[in-house]
Formats: structure tokens, C-alpha cells, sequence
């Protein structure tokens, strides 16, 4: 790999990388990757386990090279080929750097993409795909990322966390009949980690003919001309742009930073929006005590903003319960 995909920007890039690979001592990775992100002005989180490595980081385009390229050699990552887009802004406020059991957590002893895994569908061919009316087509994210944007016929597990996964499996489609039982099923997620690791579960159950979109939902928006595309919304991500759509450009829905969920401009119109303390979604839900400290944080982050600093209380917009979105799909 090279840095000739990196684009040429004054403005920050943001990659958005995994990869499933054996990586026995991955806890020797944690400081060797820590010291070179702080060198390089690069934020974000990248969480290391036994199975790979899965992150997303922003920084200036010569901090991201030299991120990749320490990367790149690397055996195990020597083909690490992230998503690349371009962030007005830093993407994050903090570094992370995590040692995880899982990269991507579904809480299932045994599932190993490195050792099973479903057939990956280019953007190219996944419209052909979809629109097969032997194909069952699966969202894996999660609802809130749904409600924004998805592919025209995609099923909504409604889950809120990728644990959930195996159970909504269980209990919608492993007992069917033969004669009810999807011949195809093709899933998708953010940035590809999900769902490859959803085939991995699915071959494990027993079904066939499972495909998943390669690089994911990020990769379709980049590649596939908007006149040709099934997708309708936006995607969600997990940094300070909260969504983008095709192209990968800034998307238009903004982040309620009391409860995280996005919200659009017609939302902020309600008399439940107050800006850093609540939403329709969650105002009649908080207490008076949480109103309150909201309020002041929002207060602080203001005074921090007139005197041109960070807030470095306003965490990044990922729900905390499903740090299995992080990385790629963020």
C-alpha cells in the first residue's frame, strides 16, 4: 500500500480502518501506536485485540501518512487499506488507543472472520445483488444509525448494540422453515467490520450463501455515482460530522450531546430542543438535576468557545453503549 490514496487537503482527513488478522501479541502494538499518533497530531480511537485492529483517527494529511506508513510495515497490515474522507475540523478531541477482547464486540465464543467468513460484494456489484428478490438484505447497524439512512428494502433488526445481533438472528431467522429460509443474504454496516463479522456468525448457523458490501456503506457513497445509488438518507459516523452522505461530504444532521442521537434542523425547531441539554428524543425522559448540569456544561462549553479553546468535555458522538461501532464504523 501507498499514501497516493490519502487525499491532498489543508484540512484534516479522517481514516477509517480494520482488519481481521492474528495478531497474538497485539498488547506490544499499544505504545509503539500511542507514541506515534501524539508525534503526529493524530486523534481518535483504535482498539487492538487477538483477532486485529479496528480504529478511526483524524489529523493532518502528513500526520495520517506517517500513521499509515509505520502501519503498512507491518506484515499483518501490510494490505491495510482504509477509507479516507475530509473533515473540516478535527474529527475527535482525544487519543485512544485499547487493548479489547473483541475488535468489534458480539459477545459470541468461537466467531472468527480469520477463519470463516461470508463472500464480500464490491459497490460496484452490491445494486445487482440487493435487488435480487432471492436476497435477503440485512442492516447490522443499529437503529438510530437506520432512522437516518439505509438501502431500499434493507430489514431493521432494530438493535442498539451489535451484541444484540445473534438474538434477533435467533429469534427471526434460524428456526424458518427450508422453504422460508432467505437462499441469499447479503449485509452491510458502516465501514465493513460488522458485517463481516455478522457472515462469520451466519455461516456459523449454518446458512449458505451469505455476501457482504466490501468497505462497507463509506465505500458505496464514495464510489457509486448518486444518479445509480439505492442508498436513501445519510450515514451516520462517529466523530464530530455526525453523518455524510454521497461523495462522503459533511451530511446535514447535527448531535443532541445529551442523549447523542442525531437530530435534523426541523427537530431543533421544537420547544424541546435546547441546545446541549436536550431533544425531542430525550427532553421529557431527563431529570431536573440532569437539565441542570447539562445546562452548565453547555455554559462552559460556550465561555470555552469565546475564548478559543476546546471544551474537552464534549465527547465525541458515539453511543456509549456500542463501542463495536467504533472504528470503521464510526
Amino acid at each position: 500500500m501507498n499514501a497516493s490514496a490519502i487525499p491532498e487537503t489543508d484540512q484534516f482527513v479522517v481514516a477509517a480502518l480494520y482488519k481481521f488478522v492474528s495478531l497474538p501479541n497485539f498488547e506490544a502494538l499499544k505504545p509503539q501506536l500511542e507514541e506515534v499518533c501524539l508525534r503526529n497530531q493524530i486523534v481518535g480511537t483504535l482498539l487492538l485485540a487477538t483477532e486485529g485492529i479496528n480504529g478511526t483517527v483524524s489529523g493532518p494529511r502528513e500526520g495520517v501518512v506517517n500513521l499509515m506508513q509505520h502501519l503498512w510495515a507491518m506484515s499483518e497490515f501490510a494490505d491495510l487499506a482504509p477509507k479516507y474522507s475530509i473533515a473540516p475540523e478535527q474529527a475527535f478531541i482525544r487519543l485512544k488507543v485499547k487493548l479489547k477482547r473483541e475488535i468489534v464486540t458480539m459477545g459470541v465464543n468461537g466467531i472468527d472472520p480469520n477463519r470463516l467468513v461470508g463472500r464480500y460484494v464490491k459497490p460496484s456489484e452490491w445494486n445487482s445483488l440487493i435487488q435480487d428478490p432471492d436476497t435477503l438484505v440485512i442492516d447490522t447497524r443499529n437503529n438510530y444509525e437506520y432512522a437516518i439512512g439505509t438501502f431500499e428494502g434493507a430489514v431493521d433488526p432494530a438493535t442498539t448494540t451489535f451484541r444484540q445481533f445473534p438474538q434477533w438472528v435467533e429469534q427471526n431467522l434460524k428456526n424458518l422453515p427450508d422453504d422460508r429460509r432467505p437462499k441469499k443474504i447479503a449485509m452491510f454496516c458502516t465501514g465493513g467490520i460488522r458485517c463481516e463479522k455478522a457472515t462469520a456468525y451466519m455461516l456459523e448457523q449454518g446458512f449458505e450463501e451469505v455476501y457482504h458490501l466490501e468497505g462497507g456503506i463509506l465505500k458505496y457513497l464514495e464510489e457509486v455515482p448518486e444518479e445509480q445509488s439505492l442508498w436513501k438518507g445519510e450515514c451516520f459516523v462517529f466523530d464530530q460530522r455526525v453523518s455524510v452522505k454521497h461523495g462522503l461530504q459533511v451530511g446535514e444532521y447535527d448531535l443532541c450531546h445529551a442523549c447523542r442521537m442525531p437530530i435534523t434542523e426541523a427537530e431543533k425547531q421544537s420547544d424541546k430542543y435546547i441546545q446541549g441539554v436536550g431533544c425531542p428524543h430525550c427532553y421529557d425522559a431527563l431529570t431536573e438535576d440532569q437539565k441542570q448540569r447539562f445546562a452548565e456544561r453547555q455554559k462552559q462549553i460556550q465561555l470555552a468557545k469565546a475564548r478559543n479553546e476546546r471544551h474537552i468535555g464534549r465527547k465525541m458522538p458515539a453511543k456509549p453503549a456500542d463501542e463495536s461501532a467504533l472504528g470503521a464504523e464510526v
